[in-house]
């Protein structure tokens, strides 16, 4: 069997030996580059099946040489990798057709199998190329969570295309963010973007919110009017709750998602529409289907493609940036400057269980931010603020103490570089002596 080629682009010099040697061992032809043009030069000539790629390179920015490599190396696969966790990289990355990201410090064993599964598909057609839009201008998703990226990855190859979507999770979670980020990354985001709750309107007036009426086709209609489908024009509709559309209803929307095609209400003639729907809930629409509550044909319909939001105690790695964009936010709403979140505080929000999410978490900083007398929030401004039936510190999933925390990632990484002490400090971002002095203070030695 014939070695698959693997070509690395990364300024890091240790990095690039590194990963040349675990992926030489494993078999493969592998050839690196410190720089863009001489890992463009040797892409031409070597022809890689899977391109590891760093975003962040000297001489050239790494979105414009995955752009390139789309071009010279057309069946091969790019892999980004870098140290910036934020959405909107991930996003552009993912539309220009990357077919992976993954942060630093690698995960060597997440790296390989993100090369493997690329490996089994190098030999397959392109998909359909995304192109990059503006930046998000509106609220932005944060999160460095697994969770969290593979939703970004997700937002990126949806923009893409006009498929109906489904985003399921729990309330506070983000989803209307989620459908308005994968809107405004689409080629028609500069159509309208039009929310219809479908818990606030009320059944009577249901049909003429989402197809409009004609005039006098009910007591009050005074007026024609258009609806949502016709006012969206190309652009997306965001049915928020659409558990809650009542059963005669939902037969309307199934047409339109079927045919494109709907009547006002009152009215006689045939309408056709373009806009894209993304509908949200967060109840469970499976069990409501086979309770009869929802119909089977239009759960199908509206699920073409599924976003399942992680709840935030499932992703508490992800509250301290949280909480740091949150506060930069509201900071001059309640007129406060407020540069940091003590140490016993931050763990008070990690073992809270967090039955808001995301909504919740902005609440409880808001009212400790107000509460706060200095430009520190400390534990006694936190704590108030919880639903004390919820504060369950038993249930934390991180170390509470830091140094536990740092000895458990000094182990792991020793572990995953065979105890090889000049690759394991690089990996931590750390020098060779201050690799020495924390294994002497923690008493680490090799089994």
């Amino acid at each position: 069997m014939s070695k698959r080629k693997l070509l690395l682009i990364d300024d890091e010099v240790p990095l690039l030996e590194l990963l040349t040697m675990h992926f030489s061992d494993k078999g493969h032809e592998v050839k690196s580059a410190a720089t863009a043009t001489e890992g463009l030069a040797i892409c031409r000539a070597f022809a890689p099946e899977i391109v590891i790629l760093d975003i962040r390179l000297p001489d050239v920015d790494g979105l414009q040489v995955l752009q390139k490599l789309n071009r010279i190396n057309k069946s091969g696969k790019t892999i980004m990798i870098t140290a910036h966790h934020d959405m909107e990289t991930t996003i552009k990355a993912m539309k220009l057709e990357a077919y992976d990201y993954v942060t630093k410090p690698i995960d060597i064993d997440e790296l390989e199998q993100a090369v493997n599964k690329a490996l089994r598909l190098s030999t397959s057609v392109n998909h359909e190329a995304i192109t990059t839009s503006d930046t998000l201008q509106k609220d932005t998703i944060i999160g460095r969570s697994k969770q969290m990226q593979e939703i970004f990855k997700t937002i990126g190859i949806l923009s893409g295309n006009k498929v109906t979507v489904l985003i399921e999770g729990e309330t506070g979670t983000g989803k209307g963010l989620i459908a308005q980020a994968i809107h405004e990354h689409s080629l028609n985001k500069e159509s309208p973007f039009l929310v219809v709750n479908c818990a606030a309107i009320v059944e009577p007036l249901f049909e003429s919110e989402l197809f409009g009426h004609e005039k006098g086709s009910f007591t009050g209609a005074l007026f024609t009017r258009k609806g949502k489908f016709e006012l969206a024009g190309k652009g997306t509709i965001f049915l928020d709750e659409v558990g809650d559309i009542p059963l005669d209803s939902q037969a309307k929307l199934l047409r339109f998602l079927q045919e494109k095609e709907f009547e006002r209400v009152g009215g006689e003639k045939t309408l056709r529409a373009e806009a894209r729907i993304i509908a949200a809930t967060n109840r469970d629409l499976w069990g409501m289907v086979r309770e009869s509550a929802f119909r089977e044909d239009l759960f199908y319909r509206l699920s073409v493609a599924r976003i399942s939001v992680p709840p935030l105690r499932e992703r508490r790695e992800d509250i301290h940036i949280l909480a740091k964009h949150i506060l930069r936010k509201l900071c001059p709403e309640v007129g406060k400057k407020i540069r940091r979140i003590e140490n016993k505080a931050l763990m008070k929000l990690k073992e809270y269980n967090w039955p808001g999410n995301v909504r919740e978490l902005e609440n409880i900083l808001t009212q400790a931010a107000t509460a706060a007398r200095s430009d520190v929030i400390q534990e006694e401004d936190i704590t108030p603020c919880f639903r004390k039936q919820e504060y369950r510190p038993n249930q934390a999933v991180e170390p509470l103490r830091l140094e536990d925390a740092e000895k458990h990632q000094i182990l792991k990484i020793l572990e995953k570089t065979n105890w090889r002490l000049a690759v394991a400090a690089h990996t931590l971002g750390i020098s060779r002596p201050t690799l020495n002095s924390k294994l002497k203070k923690y008493k680490i030695e090799p089994n």
